[in-house]
């Protein structure tokens, strides 16, 4: 017999493990058929389609879920959040080399003559009881700033879009990695069983209409199982193509071609032993219910009047910020475990201020009434909220300065991010930058310190949060000695 056919009809090593201890699997994927009138396996697991890990979580949670809100394009930090008046006597002076201290700065500006200074030019105030300092940008943001832990010495080493973005999402600059999103949703399981425990939403942004793209590894699974990435949610049209049946058929023939689908590829499963093949059910199976369930999440007509206003005058058009921030917060109240909300526009390089302002009016008031309904309806204790972008800006202008214009540059060394809610100290800030916003002079936070202190609210510990792949116990946090904030934990 010709070897490739003796070794097809040969049960393999891996078709071995498969039909054995991999196929224990069944039990998971008899409860993703559960609502379909099969063997319920999931009444083991708390009627769950996915439960959580083993031993999971590894301690008492202080939030459930995580709602992380990312500004892809690196917001400016000096001109909303990292406060320098000393700047303004700078105005237009080369920034100094004892500040820059031969760090390197992209193409896109290493080429000019000058490295003029461009103090903000927008108005700072102090606001709530821990006296923030916050950019006239923010005003309903601002007053939420005792419910929030500031951190203003995050750093990176990707200089560009694509590494900084995959590094804040994956905890690494290579592809390839599970995102944040699908870490938690592999470990701590659904706490429902007719949305994905991991919702990505991408709304629309009033800035200049070429933004950075958003790669999908964005919200990837990685080397986990595709049943963890991030389900997106369209922003225009159906938020799921093909929600709903196509004109003569009915729901019961939809449910009676998934039997039939079901079958065969279970019977795949058995020759071939493929862990994917499992994850291909649960995926049509989830499909099938959120036909019901995703209707019903983005019909607004039972929120109140007084929550619609609260979100701004664009929470009615789907697909915005606003909308998708209310969604975020429905969607956490069904149980979803992780909403990632990618905003883009904010790589501004040039006419920041005209921008900037465009892309404030954007999410500023959906962020202030996204905090303060999860406090109304006491799910800001169990929701972790973080805000933040992939790097932030220069000090120094790129391209024409002038006292109503000016562009900044991609900058690494520091920028700003935000959390609040489950398991975080509200009214703090921590870590400080030098007088040109440029360097960390006290207090740095590593994206992957974020990233534990992040898990650690989730109740996971993330030095014991791993998973085997290519030899290596791999990690949401990486090797390089990554810890928690304890300044920022409640």
């Amino acid at each position: 017999m010709h070897p490739y056919f003796e070794h097809d009809l040969a049960q393999t090593r891996r078709q071995f493990f498969g039909s054995t201890g991999v196929r224990l699997g069944a039990a998971a994927l008899a409860g993703v058929l559960a609502n379909s009138g099969s063997a319920s396996a999931a009444d083991a697991t708390g009627g769950k389609v996915h439960p959580a890990l083993p031993g999971f979580p590894h301690f008492p949670p202080k939030a459930k879920s995580v709602i992380y809100l990312h500004m892809n394009g690196g917001p400016a930090q000096m001109d909303l959040w990292d406060y320098k008046p000393g700047l303004n006597e700078y105005f237009d002076k080369d920034l100094p080399d004892s500040v820059r201290q031969n760090q390197r700065i992209t193409t896109m500006t290493s080429g000019q003559k000058r490295l003029p200074v461009a103090p903000s030019k927008f108005k700072f105030a102090q606001h709530g009881q821990c006296g923030r300092w916050v950019s006239e940008l923010l005003p309903h943001t601002a007053q939420h700033v005792d419910k929030i832990a500031l951190v203003k010495s995050v750093h990176t080493n990707a200089i560009n879009h694509d590494p900084a973005c995959t590094f804040v999402m994956t905890g690494s600059e290579v592809p390839g990695k599970p995102s944040l999103g699908s870490w938690v949703s592999y470990g701590l399981g659904a706490e429902t069983n007719n949305l994905p425990s991991f919702v990505v939403l991408t709304p629309t942004w009033s800035a200049k209409a070429a933004a950075q793209a958003l790669f999908t590894r964005m919200w990837s699974s990685g080397f986990l199982a595709t049943s963890y990435s991030g389900v997106a949610l369209r922003s225009v049209g159906d938020p799921v193509l093909y929600i709903q049946n196509p004109p003569g058929v009915e729901s019961r023939d939809r449910r009676a071609m998934l039997d039939v689908l079901s079958k065969l590829n279970q019977r795949q499963f058995q020759e071939l032993g493929d862990p994917e093949i499992q994850a291909r059910i649960a995926q049509y199976e989830m499909a099938f219910r959120m036909q019901g369930s995703v209707p019903e999440l983005v019909d607004l007509k039972g929120e109140t009047k007084e929550t619609l206003e609260a979100y701004g005058p664009d929470v009615n058009t789907p697909g915005t910020f606003a909308a998708s921030a209310l969604l975020a917060r429905r969607l956490v109240e069904r149980g979803v475990r992780v909403v990632q909300l990618l905003h883009r526009g904010w790589d501004q390089h040039g006419n920041l201020p005209g921008d900037i302002t465009l892309q404030c009016r954007d999410v500023d008031q959906p962020c202030g009434a996204l905090l303060n309904d999860l406090k109304q309806r006491g799910l800001l204790d169990t929701t972790l909220v973080v805000w933040g972008g992939e790097f932030g800006r220069t000090v120094y202008s790129q391209g024409q300065l002038t006292k109503e214009t000016y562009g900044r540059d991609h900058h690494p060394r520091n920028f700003c991010m935000w959390m609040a809610g489950g398991g975080i100290k509200g009214g703090i800030s921590f870590g400080e930058t030098d007088d040109f916003s440029y360097n960390v002079v006290e207090n740095p936070a590593n994206v992957n310190d974020l990233n534990a202190t992040i898990l650690h609210c989730l109740g996971i510990d993330h030095e014991r949060f791993t998973y085997k792949f290519q030899g290596l116990e791999q990690r949401l946090t990486g090797v390089e000695g990554p810890k928690i904030i304890p300044e920022l934990l409640a």
